[in-house]
Formats: structure tokens, sequence, C-alpha cells
């Protein structure tokens, strides 16, 4: 049986009575109707998760009894960081939510010269931590006990300047010569999409003296909501756990 899973980022031990951060307890009490003595699963990103169950439920309160905790890992043998370039509306969300559930290790949203969307300052770091607390979501959802980071927005020029830390980067390009499967497989890696207007051509010789590979999906041109999770899942499928049997 599966129970609602909860994120709770406060270190987790058997035997503790702790209330539940205030967005899981609405959840807990107002969506799901969980009452005292149900079961549910807690974790708090350091890996593992703990079973528990509900001790009380309060006006605006929910309190969880921590039991045993319990080896339970799904991450993916790959560590992808998607590098993304801001999107317009409602497309982020999406992207980090199934981003997550397709296994990435972390998300670099960066500012480039075709996005549509301008953050700073205060904006910025409001729409960072939501997109944060869509990681957490996900992870909720689909069973991922260590929470990808989600880091504070960057001007794609900057980020690019930095010292290159995986082995392997890749930037979708519809003109590129070479798909995925010319390439040899890797355990880390990061993967650049661009804004709606794909990257500026300056970014895109920035990328490739950094590093990074141009690679196509087919013959088709991609969307920025779509390159990004199109290619997440190509990757897992020839180098990741997709596939895997049990």
């Amino acid at each position: 049986m599966t129970f609602p899973r909860f994120f709770c980022p406060g270190p987790l031990a058997p035997g503790a009575v702790l209330a539940l951060p205030e967005g899981a307890a609405a959840h807990a009490a107002r969506v799901l109707r969980l009452t005292a003595g149900d079961a549910l699963t807690l974790f708090d990103g350091r890996g593992g998760e703990y079973g528990a169950r509900i001790a009380a439920v309060r006006k605006d309160a929910v309190d969880a009894e921590v039991l045993a905790w319990r080896e339970r890992e799904c991450e993916a043998p790959l560590s992808i960081r998607l590098v993304q370039a801001l999107q317009t509306g409602d497309k982020m969300d999406l992207t980090v939510q199934k981003a997550v559930e397709l296994g990435v290790a972390a998300i670099q949203p960066v500012a480039s010269r075709r996005s549509v969307v301008r953050l700073d300052g205060e904006r910025a770091a409001r729409r960072v931590a939501h997109w944060r607390g869509v990681a957490v979501a996900a992870c909720e959802q689909c069973g991922r006990n260590r929470v990808p980071e989600v880091a504070a927005i960057e001007p794609l020029e900057r980020w690019l300047a930095r010292p290159a830390e995986a082995p392997l980067r890749l930037m979708l390009s519809p003109t590129a010569e070479i798909g995925l499967r010319q390439l040899p497989p890797a355990r880390s890696l990061d993967l650049l999409i661009g804004a709606e207007g794909g990257l500026d051509p300056a970014e895109a010789a920035m990328a490739a003296a950094a590093g990074f590979v141009g690679v196509r999906l087919g013959p088709r041109v991609l969307r920025t909501e779509t390159a990004g999770l199109a290619a997440l899942a190509a990757i897992q499928t020839l180098w990741g756990d997709f596939g895997e049997e049990g």
C-alpha cells in the first residue's frame, strides 16, 4: 500500500513527534482528510524515508509520530543538471515538476538574451522559492527522497564563465549533426535548454567554448517546454534507469 508522503526539512528520528510543515498539514487535514492513527511517509532529504502516523489533528496543525527508518531510494544512476533558460507563464513550473519526476539532480535557471521573462531582486527570490516548493511537491508525488537543488537565477553568460564540473555538457540544437546515440555514456552531465526563441547565436558560441556539444532530437523543432523533458527522457532511456526491471 502507498501512503501519503510529506517532506519535513528538519532531521527526523524514530520516536519523535513533530508538527508537519504548514502546507503539508493543510493538505493532510483538508484535502486527504487524514485523522489520528492514519499512516503516512516522511522524508527529510538526507536519504531514505520514515514510516509515520498521525498523532493529532488540531485546528491549524497536524502532529505526526515518526516510526522506523526505511532505506529506500529511487535516484537515477545519472547526475543530470538541467540548465534551463527562463520560460514564460507557468512553463517553468511544468519544467521543474517534470524534470524532478524524470530524475534530475539539480536545476539551474538562467536568464538568456531571448528570455521574455525578466526577474531580479525580490521577484527573482520569490520565484526561486516557488520553484523549490514545486520540486518538493514533485518528490512527494513521485517517491524521491532527495530533493534536487533549484539554484538561484543567474545570467547565462556569467554561469557559462564558471569552470565546468560535469564531464559531458549538451545543448539541444535543431541544426546539430549528431544525436544522443553518437555520444559515449556519461554518469554526470549538464543539459542546456534555451528559452522560447532558443539560444542567441552568441550564447550558443559561448556555450560551445565552455564545452557544450550540440545535439538534435530528431527532425522536428521542439518548444522549450518540450525540449528539455524529451531530452531527459531520452537520456534516461539510453544511459539511465528507464527500462530497468523490478
